[in-house]
C-alpha cells in the first residue's frame, strides 16, 4: 500500500474521521463555556467532516476543505439565526410593557426607598423615578418603566 494512502486514511494507529470526531465532541463541550455559538458550529463541521472522511474517505486535505465550507456555511447562515431566536426573550415581558404609561394611585408614601402604588387593580411597589421626589397616598402617579417587581412612577401633568 502506497504511504500516501496509508496517511489519508489514519493518523498514526488513529483513523481521520475518529480524529475529527474527538475534535467536534472537544468543541461542543468548549462550547458550553463560552456560550457564544461559534465552538458549536466549529464542532457541527468538525462532524460533518468525520463523516464526509468515513463515508468516502478522501484525502486529508479534502476532510480540510469540508470543515472550512461547513464552518462558514455554519457561522455565517446558522449562528446568526440562532442567536436572534436565543435573544428573544430578552427584556420585559409584554403584560409588563403594557403597564408603562399607566396611571396609578399611591397608597403608601412614595420616596427613595419605599412606597406603593395600586396599579391595573394590583399594589405594586413603587419608587419616584427622580430621586428627591416624594408622592402621598392618594397622588396620582404614571408609571414611567417597569424595573423587576418595582414600577418606577412620576408625576407628569
Amino acid at each position: 500500500m502506497p504511504l500516501a494512502r496509508l496517511v489519508t486514511r489514519s493518523c498514526g494507529s488513529m483513523p481521520v474521521a475518529l480524529i475529527w470526531l474527538i475534535g467536534a465532541l472537544v468543541l461542543a463541550g468548549a462550547e458550553v463555556l463560552t456560550g457564544d455559538l461559534s465552538l458549536l458550529m466549529l464542532g457541527g463541521a468538525a462532524l460533518a467532516t468525520a463523516g464526509a472522511d468515513w463515508l468516502f474517505g478522501w484525502p486529508v486535505w479534502a476532510d480540510g476543505l469540508v470543515f472550512v465550507i461547513v464552518s462558514v456555511l455554519l457561522l455565517a447562515g446558522v449562528r446568526p439565526m440562532l442567536r436572534r431566536r436565543l435573544a428573544v426573550g430578552a427584556g420585559l415581558p409584554e403584560p409588563m410593557k403594557a403597564l408603562e404609561g399607566k396611571s396609578a394611585l399611591v397608597i403608601d408614601r412614595v420616596a427613595r426607598h419605599e412606597g406603593q402604588v395600586k396599579l391595573d387593580g394590583q399594589v405594586w411597589t413603587a419608587r419616584p423615578l427622580n430621586e428627591d421626589d416624594i408622592y402621598l397616598p392618594g397622588d396620582h402617579v404614571t408609571v414611567v418603566h417597569i424595573d423587576g417587581a418595582t414600577a418606577v412612577v412620576s408625576k407628569i401633568v
